[in-house]
C-alpha cells in the first residue's frame, strides 16, 4: 500500500464549460493494425482555440476500436495485435460471417477494446504522457472508410 506521503496533487482549477466544439474525423485505414490519430486530434484542439477541458473522441462503427497506447517502440503495436488476433481468431468457427471470415472477430476486438476516449485538455495541450498517443485500431484485413466524432467541452483561449 502506498502512503500518502508519496502521493502529490496540483492545486484543483475550475472551469466551467462555455464551448462545446465538434468536428468528424475521416481516416481511410490501410487494412488491420494501428492508426496514430494524436496529430489530428492536436490539430482539432488547436483549431478549436481550446483551453480547459476534454476531448472525447468516438468511433462510429463496429468492427474498428480506439486505444491510447504507446508510440515510442512500434513492436508494442505489432504484439497488441496478434493478442488481439489470438483473442479472436478468424478460425474459431463464428456463425456470423456475411461479411467474410473476419468481421465476427473484428466484432468481439472492438467489444474487448473502446469506441471512445476522453482526454484531459490542459492550457490548450492534449494531456497525453510522453509515450502515449491517440490510436484507430482497423479491426478488419480489408481498408475501411472509419468516421470518428472529435468533441472538446471546455472554456477557449
Amino acid at each position: 500500500m502506498t502512503s500518502a506521503r508519496s502521493v502529490t496533487r496540483s492545486a484543483p482549477s475550475s472551469v466551467q464549460a462555455t464551448t462545446v466544439t465538434s468536428a468528424l474525423l475521416t481516416v481511410q485505414t490501410p487494412g488491420r493494425g494501428f492508426t496514430d490519430l494524436t496529430s489530428e486530434a492536436a490539430r482539432f484542439i488547436a483549431e478549436a482555440r481550446a483551453g480547459e477541458g476534454a476531448l472525447t473522441l468516438f468511433i462510429r462503427h463496429t468492427s474498428a476500436s480506439l486505444t491510447i497506447q504507446e508510440n515510442a517502440d512500434p513492436s508494442v503495436l505489432v504484439d497488441l495485435t496478434t493478442a488481439l488476433s489470438r483473442l479472436a481468431p478468424e478460425n474459431a468457427g463464428w456463425t456470423h460471417d456475411t461479411e467474410g471470415p473476419d468481421d465476427m472477430p473484428a466484432h468481439i476486438k472492438t467489444m474487448l477494446t473502446q469506441t471512445s476516449l476522453q482526454v484531459p485538455v490542459l492550457s490548450g495541450k492534449l494531456a497525453l504522457g510522453t509515450w502515449q498517443a491517440i490510436y484507430l485500431i482497423e479491426h478488419r484485413s480489408r481498408p475501411h472508410r472509419r468516421e470518428i466524432v472529435l468533441q472538446f467541452i471546455g472554456s477557449d483561449r
